[in-house]
């Protein structure tokens, strides 16, 4: 894990202020928005089998040598912008020109059960499965489907060179490209050029993800990992992004890259704290959109109980809020800009 090159000097995030009277009033909390399903799920059934003995993995090689490269989509079963485009690679039959690319369809079983009428709930089965890349061998006497899942796929995962996680977002966001804890994968979000916004972070305390596996973090590995956040869940923008985003990362492994399109410069920050609710009342000041830039350090963003949070720096980033966040999860990311379009 590399480490934050930002000395924490800065503006307090957390503090907890003198009791007032305005604390015994209720709270004027922002309206939650609404969101459409503008996406049907897709029919997996054709490729639920998969080609390598591991349902849901399909592989594709080429003649020529090359690297492993793998594209993975369903960490969520309620994400399914990703497995739109892998359906749509399969089904057109693309190949590597060299090389080996694996597509692989992560959680099939909670997927199976997503609903319109509660597109949250097929998120998991029994646990987030993006936070279970640390710890697979947990529960071995009563595994959780995901925990299941993680195991059966681990070892066929660490044989890959260069990896592309795709994710969707529930609240608005600007789309990006999560780097994870390593210089690699920065380089490898850069390389792939689109979205504009990279975002350097060390994941979640809850759990590590998929692109933090010491395969692909580890200095002495030379494997590689990112993680697209496409847009908001179930809409056309974010199958478009995704889209975009898969040929672009495809790209890098082509020998002859002169037909890709160029792409936009790109704004990387680095996340310096993450804010993690501490009781179940934690509340946003107003709607603020994922991307959006404070200006002005010691800005007020949210209270969590009696605490208040406030931006630490000038033209903090918000990365992700979440607003409807639970006890002990992560409510937002604060992240400073490094490097900024010229």
């Amino acid at each position: 894990m590399r480490k934050n090159r930002f000395p924490e000097t800065d503006f307090p995030v957390r503090s907890t202020p003198e009791p007032r009277i305005s604390d015994r009033l209720p709270s004027n909390t922002a309206k939650l928005p609404s969101f459409s399903i503008e996406l049907s799920p897709p029919d997996l059934s054709r490729w639920q089998e998969g080609n390598t003995g591991i349902p849901g993995v399909h592989q594709v090689r080429s003649p020529h040598a090359g690297p492993h490269v793998a594209i993975t989509a369903l960490m969520h079963g309620n994400e399914y912008a990703g497995a739109i485009v892998l359906a749509d690679l399969l089904r057109l039959g693309f190949a590597p020109r060299q090389g080996t690319l694996s597509l692989i369809f992560l959680n099939l079983e909670a997927f199976s059960r997503f609903s319109p009428t509660n597109p949250i709930r097929s998120r998991f089965m029994d646990e987030d499965m993006n936070r279970l890349w640390g710890n697979v061998h947990g529960n071995l006497s009563r595994p959780s489907s995901e925990e299941r899942r993680v195991r059966q796929l681990l070892p066929y995962i660490e044989t890959v060179d260069r990896l592309l996680d795709l994710h969707s977002m529930l609240w608005p966001a600007d789309p990006l490209i999560l780097a994870g804890p390593s210089q690699k994968g920065i380089d490898l979000a850069v390389r792939t050029g689109t979205p504009a916004l990279v975002i350097a972070d060390s994941g979640h305390s809850a759990g590590p993800r998929l692109i933090d596996l010491p395969h692909f973090t580890r200095p002495d590995s030379p494997a590689c990992a990112c993680l697209l956040e496409g847009g908001q869940h179930w809409s056309y923008a974010c199958l478009e992004t995704t889209r975009k985003t898969v040929s672009s990362f495809l790209a890098i492994s082509e020998k002859d890259r002169k037909a890709t399109e160029p792409h936009p410069p790109q704004i990387i920050a680095e996340v310096t704290h993450r804010v993690t609710a501490q009781t179940g009342l934690f509340t946003f000041t107003q709607s603020f959109h994922g991307g959006d830039i404070i200006a002005t350090r010691g800005t007020l963003i949210a209270t969590d109980g009696n605490d208040e949070i406030r931006t630490p720096y000038d033209n903090c980033l918000l990365v992700m809020p979440n607003f409807r966040t639970a006890r002990h999860h992560t409510a937002v990311r604060l992240a400073r800009v490094q490097s900024m379009p010229t």
